[in-house]
């Protein structure tokens, strides 16, 4: 175990390591996207949460997973490209990782075990059981764009249910605390 989430050794979108220890001190929300899924849209909401709350200190971080119907089936270049291109995503994107199962990445290892319930959870599992889907035990990533939020000191604060969307009261609210702009 790391010292912090922000310790977790990543790869940005162009293969190069990191850590999220660069974006110390901001307010990190972690989502991991993928571009072929009925969620997709939520990538031109979190691009102008970014865009309005950047300046004051929140940074979104893309990991892209293909863990979810083959949702992400593209290549790291492919998905840069697809972002880009589509929603003009300025936040910073990671490399194409796991977030569930035996191959998860270790920094959704950290985030699941510290923060194991998510806000918002029912509806969108009510509707991936109607077809089929949502079989994921308990405190595993539900789906595509779910939502982590790690406060400026490095700690989880929150975890947001895929249908949760940046403009959601609730994250919102969370996100203002986080950002020292609330009680």
């Amino acid at each position: 175990m790391t010292d912090s989430v922000l310790d977790i050794p990543v790869k940005r979108i162009d293969g190069s390591d990191t850590t999220l220890a660069d974006y110390r001190g901001k307010v990190i929300m972690v989502v991991n996207v993928a571009s072929k899924c009925g969620l997709t849209v939520q990538y031109e909401g979190l691009e102008k949460l970014y865009e309005d709350k950047r300046d004051e200190g929140l940074v979104i971080a893309g990991f892209p997973a293909n863990d979810f119907k083959g949702q992400e089936p593209g290549t790291d270049e492919e998905i840069a490209a697809f972002c880009s291109l589509t929603y003009d995503v300025q936040f910073p994107m990671f490399s194409k990782i796991s977030v569930k199962g035996a191959e998860k990445h270790p920094l959704y290892q950290e985030l699941t075990a510290i923060i194991p319930e998510t806000t918002g959870e029912g509806p969108m599992r009510e509707r991936l059981k109607a077809h089929g889907l949502a079989n994921e035990p308990d405190g595993e990533v539900l789906w595509n764009f779910e939502k982590f939020l790690i406060g400026r000191d490095g700690e989880v604060v929150a975890r947001f249910a895929p249908d949760v969307t940046a403009d959601d009261p609730r994250l919102l609210s969370t996100l203002e605390k986080a950002l020292g702009k609330a009680d």
